[in-house]
């Protein structure tokens, strides 16, 4: 008898055991509580002690801290025809804990595949070159299409962020050779302007030199003097008939007043 009595109070501690651990539910800071009534939504509850009564309510979790949820390599076709392969990071978390169990199975999975489509559909509609140089943009334009469709599901993106874009050899190469031409194409540009420009200052100082006899003549006489200071053995310069024509004008003026006397 005594046997039977300690059988039968062990089971009932037991059981009241069980029954007060599916009945206080202590949920953390970021943690909140969907509570189910019969199968009817009843409230969400949390942080700290809740108390859920057995058999008549359910309680599913929810984690409100933002999640990191890295999206595939996605094969992408640019919209000239060119085939990267393309990965990203999303930053997500949940800011309706309601909605998020009631309006979607599975939310973490929902907004997984729907970051990859959308991110496959935003990038076909770019050409290489903007994948490439234009990725702050893609971001901002990725993460407001999720967060715009993800809104009803209490899921909030925050961030969209594109890791990397891979291209196969033989496209590597060719834009390193449009690289290439493209710098050659710039220095040529360059050394245009500078000639341009060159030419221009030119044909202002032969102007002003045109316009001033003498200051051409003070201009050879200070290429001479910075040729003499080089050591060079031999010099072979041309000399201007305007330095030597005063000269020879007045040898032929004291020529003719000779004759005449």
């Amino acid at each position: 008898m005594n046997i039977d009595f300690l059988y039968f109070m062990t089971t009932v501690v037991v059981i009241l055991v069980l029954l007060i651990a599916n009945t206080i539910k202590i949920l953390r800071e970021y943690e909140r509580g969907v509570i189910f009534t019969l199968g009817r939504f009843y409230k969400v509850k949390g942080p700290g002690l809740i108390i859920v009564i057995p058999f008549i309510q359910q309680m599913v979790r929810v984690d409100l801290r933002t999640i990191v949820l890295d999206v595939p390599t996605q094969d992408v076709i640019s919209r000239d025809n060119v085939s990267v392969k393309v990965n990203a990071v999303i930053y997500y978390k949940v800011v309706d804990s309601q909605k998020a169990i009631i309006n979607v199975e599975r939310f973490m999975d929902a907004t997984s595949q729907l970051a990859q489509t959308t991110l496959r559909s935003v990038l076909g509609k770019h050409e290489l070159d903007e994948m490439l140089s234009e990725r702050d943009k893609l971001n901002e334009d990725i993460q407001v299409i999720l967060d715009r469709q993800t809104d009803g599901w209490g899921v909030k993106v925050s961030n969209v962020e594109i890791k990397h874009v891979d291209l196969d050899e033989s496209m590597i190469r060719a834009i390193a050779r449009q690289a290439e031409a493209e710098r050659t194409r710039r220095s040529k540009v360059i050394l245009a302007d500078g000639e341009q420009q060159a030419a221009k200052k030119l044909v202002e100082a032969a102007t002003e030199l045109a316009e001033a006899p003498s200051a051409m003549q003070l201009r050879y006489l200070q290429t001479l003097s910075e040729i003499g200071g080089e050591n060079n053995s031999t010099i072979v310069f041309p000399l201007p008939l305007d330095i030597i024509r005063p000269f020879m004008k007045n040898m032929e003026s004291n020529k003719d007043n000779k004759e005449k006397s």
